[in-house]
């Protein structure tokens, strides 16, 4: 997953079998993630921060959509 700006945006499929990077989509102009976790007591975005983290070896933070499935990432280092 190559990101060449600080801010992106997502599109998240809670309860799937892997945390995975699917596909982007080129209509919504954003990456669509599998996430394992239960949107439930905020365990998805927990995981997502997680996962994204991970990932792209950089802090990440959701700063819109904690409550959507659409949801606005910033890179912070």
């Amino acid at each position: 997953m190559k990101i060449k700006t600080c801010k992106f945006k997502i599109i998240v499929k809670p309860n799937a079998r892997e945390n995975r990077v699917n596909s982007f989509d080129m209509e919504k102009g954003a990456y669509r993630v599998s996430i394992k976790a239960k949107p439930e007591g905020n365990k998805a975005n927990a995981e997502i921060i997680r996962f994204l983290s991970k990932l792209l070896k950089q802090r990440v933070k959701i700063i819109y959509g904690l409550k959507l499935k659409e949801k606005i990432i910033e890179i912070l280092d």
